[in-house]
């Protein structure tokens, strides 16, 4: 049997492991009789655990939220989670870096070394390129955000998207009002999804655009989403929103295995032959589409469209030029 604090901490991992635990099994595992469970979950009471007594046909235990945060017990994979969490809650949310890194510092503090080396394996460094608007979110914003969207109550929030934008920041418009479903991340940005009331459909909002107003409005009958769950929701709008205008195909004279190693799921790769491949790509324009075609260390054929021809020529053309010109 083990001795009375090993038993604790093994009674705490339990308990926090599951919601509720019949006071037999809990004896059973932990090789005791059930009055010496009783009497262990009255020192974790002591502790400050709130571990309450549940109803059933054999009674038994569940630990509660409290009013203060007492010591956890996490196993090897949840220690290394919760550091790597920390880290990366620093590179979007604002407000809650300095936490987020005292948090850290002591959940590393009291972790085992094995687990210390696996965490310090793990940096996280934050780059932003110049003149690049980085979307940081305000952790209270997404608090207050996230809280609505448990209660089911209407948001009313500040938005400025891209018309505010192109207006300029000293507009002031009315606030928006929608049904907030779900905080989601997206590419490295934070996003609701909601049913915005004024234009009767779903929208999704960039949280970073957003500033909630208080009070927050009414509660709610959640709506069905157009989609089968929120993740396919997310994928056909984004999908929708920013298709790449050009799109165009060449024959790349390499099989197209290789070419698969180099393009990684940037484009459509089909094979039809031994050494040559019908690639299709797409971009934001022409002459960046024949560029992207040109980068390959190989011959191909242009099948088309006729703007990716003339985007070929005049990029072929300006080369030549640069070949021929003079330095200086």
């Amino acid at each position: 049997m083990l001795e009375t604090s090993a038993r604790l901490l093994a009674l705490l991992s339990l308990l926090q492991a599951r919601r509720d635990w019949p006071g037999r099994t809990l004896a059973d595992r932990l090789e005791v009789s059930p009055r010496t469970v009783r009497r262990d979950v009255d020192r974790l009471r002591e502790l400050g655990y709130p571990v309450q007594a549940t109803r059933g046909p054999e009674g038994g235990y569940r630990l509660d939220a409290g009013s203060e945060l007492p010591p956890l017990l996490f196993d090897d994979d949840q220690a290394v989670a919760v550091a790597v969490a920390l880290q990366t809650a620093t590179i979007s949310v604002q407000g809650v870096e300095e936490a987020a890194l005292r948090a850290l510092a002591t959940v590393r503090q009291v972790m085992p070394v094995r687990l210390r080396h696996r965490v310090d394996a793990l940096r996280v460094t934050r780059v932003v390129k110049s003149g690049w608007r980085e979307g940081d979110i305000d952790a209270q914003h997404l608090l207050a955000i996230g809280t609505a969207v448990r209660a089911r109550e209407v948001l009313r929030f500040d938005y400025a998207g891209r018309r505010e934008l192109a207006e300029g920041v000293g507009q002031q418009r009315a606030p928006r009002r929608a049904e907030p479903h779900h905080l989601v991340t997206w590419g490295g940005r934070w996003y609701l999804v909601g049913w915005d009331l004024d234009r009767k459909d779903w929208r999704t909002y960039r949280v970073d655009r957003m500033t909630p107003r208080t009070p927050n409005g009414p509660r709610f009958a959640p709506r069905d989403l157009p989609a089968a769950d929120v993740v396919d929701f997310i994928a056909e709008r984004f999908e929708r929103r920013d298709p790449l205008p050009c799109k165009g195909t060449v024959i790349l004279h390499v099989p197209a295995e290789a070419a698969n190693e180099w393009i990684r799921g940037q484009a459509l790769v089909e094979d039809i032959g031994p050494d040559r491949c019908r690639v299709t790509a797409g971009s934001w324009s022409w002459t960046g589409l024949a560029s992207w075609f040109g980068m390959f260390d190989a011959d191909f054929e242009l099948v088309g469209p006729p703007e990716l021809r003339a985007a070929a020529e005049a990029l072929a053309e300006r080369f030549a030029r640069a070949v021929h010109q003079p330095a200086g």
